[in-house]
């Protein structure tokens, strides 16, 4: 009962608390009419976007739902995917409403204290973040306590699954494809600053910061979140007899303490953001929320006994350790305020090529820390609590997701209010607050890309190996042919879906660069300012071009796992998920760090180090820029997805192997 009671009060306090916050943005008024109408393009984009990726996901959730329910895997399986499906989609879809209805707030707050837009921008991430979790846990205890079985839950991991696809390939190649055909004509050609009204594809490239990493960040997350607790509960109900249902039940307590945990940190950072820097309050947040995790794990294990070791303990400190230090890393290789990137910068004196070989160089560089890190975490999990452990370090590492996605997700939201002041004339000192909250949001979006790689790595590891226990593989034997070629081709995986996203994203932004050029060319008066671009004419030749590109990849992630499964074998199936771990980890890494510090070099140009804006440094590291956006918010997060989709897969599909 005690844990029921649990489980209701955090899921009940995280939903009240996002719809409260969202009711307290929504009150306030927006009395400039220029910002507002911006605003409103912006807002109409990116739910037309999200209306007609949402039109083709139904297509592919109908398919695999008939699918499941017509196969021997059998109908609770596809009624639990259906449920994280609609789950996912509905968390991503709200996320995204508050978003597009907080960026002009937070620009119009900040003309008063910067504080104000501070406020604004992270209570919106706060509820997108709250909702994911709490609508994930809610998720998946219903379905527990429904079915009693939490193999059966493993069909609203893959509906999590294909949700986090689609919109981080989708959202990905939007926001990529806008973002490079802006820059190229509008930086480079035309020489007009970023987020100048005169270019076409302005409005655009602020849709896409929400599709990609609102809507995008939070699939991917929600799908990392409940695969790992799913994970973590399928282990625990393997000792079932041993322990009774506390080891079923403990990834969810976990779960619902992390969210408590989050709810405290939010609130403190909002409390002392009126006192101190708004990075300092939000550091502070975060990890006073770790703290309060670690205070309430150990009452947990220590108030409720029958089967909970307090060497699990120390697996849930290892799982929150190795996210803090792996955000951390990814902070220090790709922000400004560090010597990676800063040598990004100084490299870009001698073009776009030494520009590009730096950042390459540090990308595969930055691959180090985080891997040993991962290595440290499974080998310490593994030895204090065997390989439940392993899954519990996974729940550890995203118990405070509430707090870490919501300081993630108020980046793109600051991004939107810089681009909004620019847009609407707002003024100077209103543009530069904005974009203080930018550099701020900057770096909560790397130290999220760092949670988001750190956790997919362990959780699609304990996926892996709940595939290889339920088919009854006791070890991949690597004198078999099936297994090295399984190898092979979960190896080859991560980097043919990769080249398939990096060519769309490009395709796609063929037709962006050819549109904007064309409204420069023909439109009179556009370069002056006498005339307003056609905004809506970019945004529907993106959407049309982005969702038409994301088929192929996606399709190939989810049938690559079955045809190996039917047509090798499940050793081999075994063997190719391994092999799509041990090298889209280290892929996704390389890609994420090396855009980031790409973005982060160029905007230290822009600050006016090596001859600032207009400068040769300045051009070649926008080229850089545009190289990296597709690795780092197309490409690179995809790949955690991927790695985590084909395990769920094969679990899925076991049966039938």
């Amino acid at each position: 009962m005690i844990v029921k009671i649990i489980l209701a009060i955090s899921i009940f306090l995280a939903i009240s608390t996002a719809f409260f916050k969202f009711l307290q943005i929504r009150k306030r008024k927006v009395d400039n009419k220029q910002a507002a109408e911006i605003a409103s393009y912006i807002r109409a984009g990116a739910l037309a976007f999200l209306s007609k990726e949402y039109n083709i996901l139904i297509i592919f959730v109908i398919i695999i739902f008939l699918f499941l329910i017509l196969s021997p895997i059998g109908w609770k399986i596809a009624v639990a995917f259906l449920g994280g499906a609609f789950l996912s989609a509905l968390a991503g879809n709200i996320g995204m409403r508050v978003a597009t209805i907080s960026n002009v707030r937070t620009a119009l707050a900040v003309k008063n204290k910067i504080s104000k837009g501070f406020k604004i921008a992270f209570s919106a991430g706060s509820v997108t973040a709250l909702l994911i979790v709490s609508l994930g846990l809610l998720g998946v205890t219903l379905l527990y306590f429904i079915f009693k079985d939490p193999k059966i839950i493993y069909g609203f991991g893959l509906g999590a699954s294909l949700i986090a696809l689609f919109a981080r390939v989708g959202g990905g190649i939007y926001t990529k494809a806008a973002d490079i055909g802006a820059d190229i004509v509008g930086k480079v050609e035309e020489s007009i600053p970023e987020d100048d009204p005169r270019n076409p594809a302005v409005i655009a490239d602020n849709v896409g910061d929400n599709v990609g990493d609102v809507a995008g960040m939070g699939a991917d997350l929600f799908e990392s979140y409940v695969d790992s607790i799913i994970a973590a509960m399928v282990l625990g109900a393997n000792t079932f007899l041993l322990s009774g249902r506390i080891r079923v039940l403990f990834p969810l307590l976990l779960a619902a303490i992390g969210i408590l945990s989050s709810l405290i940190g939010i609130f403190i950072t909002l409390f002392l953001v009126k006192r101190m820097r708004p990075a300092n309050a939000l550091n502070i947040g975060v990890f006073t929320s770790a703290l309060i995790m670690i205070i309430g794990t150990t009452l947990i294990i220590r108030y409720i006994p029958e089967g909970l070791s307090f060497n699990l303990f120390y697996a849930v400190l290892f799982g929150l350790i190795a996210g803090i230090i792996i955000g951390l890393i990814t902070e220090f290789y790709t922000s400004s305020s560090y010597k990676p990137t800063r040598a990004v910068s100084r490299s870009s004196q001698f073009g776009a090529a030494t520009n590009i070989i730096s950042g390459l160089a540090l990308g595969m560089q930055s691959t180090i820390v985080p891997i040993i890190i991962v290595c440290l975490a499974i080998f310490f999990s593994y030895k204090f609590a065997g390989l439940y452990g392993v899954a519990i370090s996974a729940v550890g590492m995203l118990s405070t997701l509430g707090i870490t996605l919501a300081a993630d997700t108020y980046g793109p939201v600051v991004d939107n209010a810089a681009g909004i002041s620019e847009m609407a004339h707002l003024g100077k000192e209103i543009r530069e607050r904005c974009e203080k909250l930018d550099a701020i949001g900057n770096t909560t979006a790397a130290i999220g890309k760092g949670f988001a790689i750190g956790s997919a790595a362990l959780t699609a590891l304990v996926l892996s190996v709940s595939y290889s226990r339920l088919v009854g593989l006791k070890f991949l034997n690597l004198n078999s042919p099936y297994v090295l070629i399984g190898l092979f081709l979960g190896g080859l995986l991560p980097f043919l879906f990769s080249s398939f996203v990096m060519k769309s994203v490009g395709r796609a932004a063929d037709f962006v660069v050819k549109e904007v050029r064309r409204q420069f060319r023909e439109t009179r008066g556009l370069l002056t300012g006498r005339v307003k671009p056609n905004y809506n004419k970019t945004i529907k030749i993106i959407t049309g071009t982005s969702l038409k590109q994301m088929l192929l990849p996606t399709l190939m992630a989810i049938l690559s796992p079955i045809a190996v499964g039917f047509l090798l074998g499940k050793e081999a199936l075994g063997g190719f998920l391994v092999g799509s771990i041990v090298t889209g980890f280290p892929l996704a890494i390389t890609m994420a760090n090396s855009g980031g510090a790409w973005d982060n070099a160029k905007k230290y140009i822009e600050a006016g180090n090596f001859g600032g804006e207009g400068s040769l440094a300045h051009k070649a590291a926008v080229i850089g820029d545009t190289v990296g956006d597709p690795f780092k918010d197309a490409a690179g997060p995809s790949l955690n997805i991927l790695i985590k989709l084909v395990s769920i897969i094969a679990l899925i599909i076991a049966p039938l192997l």
